[in-house]
């Protein structure tokens, strides 16, 4: 399969063109309803994800996000469980959290400790699943990564202007995002922008974006404030990428390299043993 330049990959998003590859093979179980099971060959019995996907909150699925899931079970070495959880705006906030966290509770109920993943608006849900469950007294996991991840509702940052021509993303779509999942609710609440959580408590977090997105300055502020307040940050911010360049490594060199950093990472956290 013909690899894409990043600009090619971005001149396609703005335009509404699909981004076509080779999606990775992997087998899909339906665990319930809503609850998908993603495996590899690579994928070992000790070490498992809990994936959110993207979409705004108002859209996506496991299905959307399949060569993601499997690219990401394949570079981490580990079965991936991903969540279809409820979207806005038939079911606006905190309806996705709460779905998010049952997951979460259902695998440690049977003796999982998963590292969540999200990318984009998933990122943001694992944010929020943790908080939730911190604030339950839940056990958190090793680690969690997020990619892209939406931490401020209000858009504060610079970038959501200045980086419109280097991104996909736009301030429409971010304020059309808020009103739909968020249906008039405070958007300085913890558990729809972390950026304003206590944060404290937390596992050690990856956090990746790339520095053409419109999202990266209330990324950056996430991740300096996380680390102010005891998080350990491993802060990936990879030069010139726009939003959830991550899901195009079938065709991007960039985000293939992107998802071996997070299996690195993963494996570090979660070298062997129980966790799955």
């Amino acid at each position: 399969m013909a690899t894409l330049s990043p600009a090619e990959v971005l001149t396609a998003l703005k335009s509404g063109k699909p981004v076509l590859g080779n999606c990775r093979s992997a087998a899909v179980e339906q665990v319930r309803d809503g609850v998908y099971r993603v495996t590899t060959p690579a994928s070992g019995p000790n070490r498992t994800l809990l994936f959110f996907h993207g979409g705004g909150f108002v859209t996506g699925s496991t299905a959307d996000e399949l060569d993601l899931c499997a690219r990401l079970a394949d570079a981490c070495r580990a079965r991936v469980v991903s969540v279809d959880y409820r979207l806005a705006p038939e079911h606006p906030f905190p309806a996705a959290v709460e779905d998010c966290l049952a997951a979460y509770r259902d695998l440690l109920g049977e003796g999982c400790s998963p590292v969540p993943v999200g990318v984009s608006a998933g990122g943001s849900l694992v944010l929020a699943m943790l908080l939730s469950a911190l604030e339950e007294g839940l056990p958190m996991p090793a680690a969690a990564v997020v990619l892209s991840p939406v931490v401020d509702m209000l858009f504060l940052g610079e970038s959501v202007i200045f980086n419109r021509e280097t991104d996909w993303l736009t301030p429409e779509h971010l304020a059309a995002m808020r009103e739909d999942y968020l249906a008039g609710h405070d958007p300085v609440d913890p558990l729809a922008s972390p950026l304003y959580a206590d944060l404290a408590g937390l596992p050690p977090l990856l956090v990746q974006a790339g520095t053409g997105e419109v999202l990266i300055d209330g990324i950056a502020a996430f991740a300096s404030t996380a680390e102010l307040q005891g998080v350990p940050v491993t802060f990936d911010r990879v030069e010139g990428m726009f939003h959830c360049w991550q899901a195009f490594a079938a065709v991007l060199p960039e985000a293939a390299a992107a998802l071996e950093r997070v299996g690195a990472f993963v494996r570090r956290q979660v070298p062997d043993g129980p966790g799955g």
